[in-house]
């Protein structure tokens, strides 16, 4: 039976694509699960730190409304709280960024027929792109040892490149601890790092092994990348002298900027260079746990210059969020909707992490329209 003209399963090659494209879709739904944890988990760590500086300090205030008469302190104390617990707030979002790099992102895959492995044949999840680099994980048997790798590359070939990673990579089983190693690596012209004698052979398939079946995950930062060779198109170097009053300090590069302009695109920016920070004094103020290739292209955005493509709307939306710049956000939005080539499942993921709403809503809706009758629609980039 053949495929009718309302796109309705059958049989013969159109039947095999809408088969392969259910696939895609399960696995957009594994990736899609994995991003929004890993964004859960992120969420309830900062909310728990805020959380305990804020009791902290209503200890200390607890402490001294009781060691001060009442008739001293000002009617508008409340309000004095409050400001401060907003310059905290925006504290964490300015000076005291990680001084790691926030490009993290999570792969997680379980695979099959594990008991078959045969020896030192390599076995590989699906191939998934974050922030240019190309990213999959391996399993190998080999000397009794279940052998576990990471393999990393840039998505767009260059003669001289390298990946500087912090990453974790885990066994999981929810009835047992979690077997985790972790390790620093740059990859460059090697494409795969790990542990040849991850787990024992038995001790795996005694443990951790459901009907056949291992779930593994990989959680990696990225903290820099050399070899993306896109070509800027504005300076923000010295020759920018005469027109800036502060420089900002990314790694090793220096940005010659404007408070004023900075200040009316990002909230942030308003905070730490106007606000009840030292920095607003300062004539240069470094910004840790960025990468400067991203925050130049992010810096043209905000100067109206079309810098989003899908080699850098990733990092201007890192960058969008956190430095809660709106304009930049809805240009990366709008990108993704009308001219990226990027697969349905990263858009999504995308769109998850930053808030995106419009594009989570088409994504899902491509979705939607892939799920009814196994319907195909035209034109999608799975």
């Amino acid at each position: 039976m053949a495929t009718s003209k309302n796109g309705y399963i059958g049989s013969g090659p159109e039947s095999d694509k809408v088969i392969e494209n259910m696939h895609a879709i399960e696995q957009l739904r594994i990736a899609v699960s994995a991003e929004t944890e890993e964004i859960k988990k992120d969420n309830k760590e900062k909310f728990d730190e805020v959380s305990e500086r804020l009791q902290s300090i209503e200890s200390v205030i607890s402490k001294i409304s009781k060691s001060i008469d009442e008739s001293t302190v000002p009617t508008n104390v409340s309000l004095v709280v409050v400001a401060f617990f907003e310059i905290l707030i925006l504290s964490q979002n300015t000076t005291n960024m990680a001084s790691e790099s926030e490009k993290r992102f999570t792969l997680k895959h379980v695979f099959e027929n594990v008991k078959k492995f045969k020896k030192g044949l390599q076995n590989f999840s699906e191939m998934e792109e974050h922030f240019n680099v190309d990213s999959r994980m391996c399993l190998v048997r080999r000397n009794n040892h279940l052998g576990f790798y990471l393999q990393c590359k840039l998505i767009i070939p260059a003669d001289k490149w390298s990946i500087q990673t912090k990453m974790e990579l885990k066994i999981v089983h929810k009835n047992r601890d979690d077997v985790v190693k972790t390790t620093d690596y740059c990859y460059k012209t090697i494409t795969g790092h790990g542990f040849p004698e991850f787990l024992e052979w038995e001790k795996m398939e005694k443990e951790y092994l459901v009907k056949g079946m291992l779930t593994v995950e990989a959680h990696v930062s990225i903290i820099e990348t050399t070899g993306l060779a896109k070509e800027k198109i504005r300076e923000f170097d010295e020759s920018q002298k005469d027109i800036s009053d502060v420089i900002l300090v990314v790694r090793d590069t220096k940005f010659y900027v404007s408070k004023m302009f900075l200040a009316a695109q990002s909230s942030v920016f308003r905070a730490l260079l106007f606000g009840k920070f030292s920095e607003s004094e300062q004539s240069e103020v470094t910004l840790n746990g960025i990468d400067p290739d991203d925050f130049h292209y992010f810096l043209e955005v905000l100067y109206g210059e079309p810098a989003v493509d899908d080699t850098t709307v990733e990092g201007v939306a890192l960058l969008a969020d956190m430095y809660d710049a709106p304009t930049a956000i809805r240009r990366c939005e709008e990108f993704l909707l009308k001219e990226s080539k990027k697969k349905l499942a990263k858009k999504l993921e995308i769109a998850t992490r930053y808030h995106l709403e419009k594009l989570q809503k088409k994504c899902m809706s491509d979705i939607t329209s892939l799920e009814v009758f196994g319907r195909v629609p035209k034109n999608s980039n799975y």
